[in-house]
């Protein structure tokens, strides 16, 4: 009966081991890093997207740039300049909004093939920049922005 017993045991020794007791791990964090002057292409607008499509997943996607940037009429400057108006204008011009050098010095008028080359690697197109952060590396989510971007300052 013993030996049952100890056989018992033991099975149910390597049931519980089995279980283990480690948590599943944690995910990992991705960076990505290019070096400067190697942004990605600029993608082509899909054809079969509406405007209104467009511009609406740019608004949602505007949001994570909201966190320095704001695309009010009059709203103040943030980490990152206001953003009305940008289309069309020369980087480094918002009033009020402290540049890098770099960026004051780079002659890029905001057309929407310079902002995004510019989103997609901010380091990469312009050395030196301030902006840090926010850079989107999927194109159509880029192009949405712009598009919202765009229609915010049409209006």
């Amino acid at each position: 009966m013993l030996k049952y017993i100890r056989a018992a045991a033991l099975s149910s020794l390597f049931v519980l081991a089995g279980c283990g007791s480690d948590p599943a791990p944690e995910p990992l964090e991705q960076i990505i890093v290019r070096e400067p002057g190697t942004a990605p292409a600029i993608a082509a607008a899909p054809a079969d997207a509406p405007a209104s499509t467009l511009i609406a997943d740019g608004k949602a996607a505007f949001a994570n740039c909201s966190a320095c940037h704001s695309l009010e009429q009059g709203a103040p400057n943030g980490v990152g300049p206001n953003l009305v108006g940008i289309v069309g204008q020369a980087a480094g011009e918002v009033a009020g909004f402290a540049y890098s050098d770099a960026l004051k010095a780079s002659g890029i008028v905001w057309t929407a093939a310079e902002l995004d080359s510019f989103i997609a690697d901010p380091a990469g197109k312009i050395p030196g920049t301030t902006m840090v952060a926010g850079a989107i590396a999927e194109p159509s989510k880029r192009q949405a922005v712009i598009a919202y971007i765009e229609s915010v300052t049409a209006n």
